[in-house]
């Protein structure tokens, strides 16, 4: 009987023990398939979220795709490969020098010559040279200064820095050269080692690795992740919580910026233009000063350029400057790409764009100052297109300079600034001339395709505001016109509309010519016409509108009740005087307006 129950017990102890291993391997089963469940989460959730370890392509990111190319970091913009290693030495494009360096430095394609104008003469280096003349006076460098390739010229770094407010450096794996010309920024210190990546996140290409102690320029704050630039070249991204300490620096390199010294009136300038056409003309200057009241200035148009070789057309006259001089007033004579001579964008390119053709023109320019006693030269080109603007203003640069030297003041006339006309750099006029004027008219011009106002005032405010943006108040002077455009307005015919389908005049369905006037001869056309005369609070100019034979005429009066808003304006904005477009259009109690304001 004990035999029994041992062998019940035995067996009931084997099938125990069988069910315990089958629930023991389940459970080992169990936990086997979660630990490969969980080890395959785990991964996919690192391969989605994990940081990459994948390296970027430097040379794709510095935009190199052969040999002997040098990338071109300036500030915070990684620029196109434009650049090369020569001798052991960094060499910048041209245009990558002027357009994010140094736009001062000029180069001369035609005549092989790069130009730095400073105040009171210009550097000018050949190229293959390792010397540059400077006053007359040639100076040595151990290092060529200026190469070419086929039509491209290439400027040592070396050189910019020794004219430009800037740290340079150059790196290898890729060739490139970090320049910094900021004079403040914002840096951080790096926390502990860390990558920067090409985008702002944990999967982006790593572009390198920084380290504890390292310091990176801040750019901008994305998320949870700053844009910066390192010390050697890379512009990418690392998380916030790997920056300390950061902080605005400021550089002080050592540089002395050049002084461009400028003459300046310790009176509000009242200038007038003199339209002088021919030398017998010369001879009304009497009659226009005694028609005016507080004029300080006169600009007579007695320059024009001839030719594109820069030869000069001039009906100057010192009988005309003495009489001035009697009546203490300045002679301020202008020289014009128009009128005369050459007339179009194309000649005052060619002429422009020759270094000896500029020479030239100054050269002519200055003797006739000097032969005939000349305060000023006041600069009227109107006819820069955008390909003329570099030389133009430099131009302008080595007009500059000579003015400068022999006490001659310089005047820049300029079109209200737009989109479409900031080849004419004010700012760098602002700098070397001394005094930038804005002519504030011609919002609608003769040939305009619809009538309106020639100087409305918020066209007149928006010149002067946009203006300051660039050139000192104390520089600028804001030119009123002392004409009116009267328009004529004839409705388009089938044909015509027809023919119009798809240009710019498809948008206007009047026919518009109009005819200048002075002050009083446009008031003389309204009176005739018997039209009202109402006040426009817009343009805060008087307006009259008539028809007759099927034409709509219309006018917005130029006359001392829409003058005074924008004396107002001069006086509001500190500016330092007034100008006119031009003396004899004006009615005599414009004169007492103006004292008013210049007094």
């Amino acid at each position: 009987m004990d035999q029994r129950r041992r062998r019940r017990r035995t067996a009931r102890g084997r099938k125990q023990s069988r069910r315990r291993r089958k629930r023991n391997l389940i459970l080992k089963t169990g936990f086997f398939i979660i630990v490969i469940i969980a080890a395959v989460a785990a991964f996919f959730l690192w391969r989605r979220y994990g940081p990459s370890d994948e390296q970027a392509d430097r040379n794709e990111y510095y935009g190199i795709e052969s040999d002997g190319q040098l990338a071109i970091v300036v500030n915070n913009e990684i620029l196109e490969p434009r650049g090369m290693i020569s001798d052991g030495r960094a060499y910048v494009e041209y245009a990558t020098v002027r357009d994010y360096i140094n736009s001062r430095f000029y180069w001369d394609p035609g005549e092989n010559v790069l130009l730095y104008t400073l105040p009171t003469d210009t550097v000018s280096v050949g190229v293959g040279a390792s010397e540059y003349t400077l006053a007359n006076q040639k100076t040595s460098t151990d290092y060529v200064i200026l190469r070419t390739e086929g039509s491209t010229a290439y400027i040592a770094l070396d050189f910019v820095a020794q004219y430009t407010d800037m740290s340079y450096e150059v790196f290898t794996d890729p060739d490139r050269a970090v320049v910094v010309t900021e004079k403040e920024e914002k840096v951080a210190e790096v926390k502990r080692d860390t990558q920067v990546r090409y985008q702002g996140g944990v999967k982006s290409p790593i572009l390198t690795e920084v380290s504890k102690g390292d310091t990176v320029a801040v750019i901008e704050d994305e998320g949870d992740w700053k844009k910066v630039r390192t010390q050697d070249g890379f512009i990418g991204y690392v998380k916030k919580n790997r920056l300390r300490n950061e902080k605005k620096t400021t550089y002080d390199r050592g540089f002395e910026e050049p002084v461009y010294t400028n003459i300046s009136e310790d009176y509000v300038i009242n200038m007038a233009w003199h339209n002088v056409t021919n030398s017998d003309a010369n001879s009304s200057v009497l009659e226009m000063i005694a028609n005016t009241k507080g004029l300080t200035t006169i600009s007579p148009t007695w320059f024009h350029v001839a030719d594109t070789s820069g030869n000069l057309e001039s009906i100057a006259s010192s009988e005309y400057v003495n009489y001035a001089h009697q009546s203490n007033i300045e002679v301020w004579a202008a020289i014009r790409d128009f009128d005369g001579g050459i007339s179009s964008q194309e000649e005052s390119y060619a002429l422009l764009s020759s270094t000896s053709s500029r020479t030239n023109l100054i050269n002519q320019l200055m003797a006739a100052v000097f032969q005939t006693g000349i305060d000023g030269i006041n600069v009227d080109f109107e006819m820069i297109s955008e390909e003329c603007g570099e030389h133009y203003i430099q131009f302008i640069r080595e007009l500059s300079v000579q003015c400068r030297k022999n006490n001659i003041v310089l005047s820049v006339d300029n079109y209200v600034p737009q989109s479409y006309n900031q080849q004419y750099h004010r700012e760098e006029q602002g700098a070397v001339a001394d005094y930038v004027v804005i002519m504030g008219y011609d919002e609608h011009y003769g040939g305009s395709p619809e009538a309106g106002s020639v100087a409305s005032y918020d066209f007149v405010k928006a010149g002067i505001e946009n203006t300051l943006k660039e050139v000192p108040a104390e520089k600028v002077i804001n030119a009123v016109p002392f004409f009116t455009r009267v328009w004529e307005e004839t409705p388009k015919t089938e044909e015509e509309i027809a023919a119009d389908q798809g240009t710019d005049a498809a948008e206007y369905t009047t026919n518009v010519t109009s005819t200048a006037y002075g002050m009083a001869d446009a008031r003389a056309v309204v009176e005739q016409a018997g039209a009202e005369i109402t006040w426009d609070e817009t343009t805060q100019q008087n307006y009259a509108t008539w028809e007759a034979n099927g034409v709509t005429y219309e006018v917005w009066l130029e006359d001392a009740q829409s003058l005074e808003p924008r004396l107002k304006l001069m006086k509001d904005y500190g500016l330092a005087g007034t100008a006119a477009w031009r003396l004899g259009q004006e009615t005599s109690d414009i004169w007492e307006l103006i004292l008013q304001y210049v007094n």
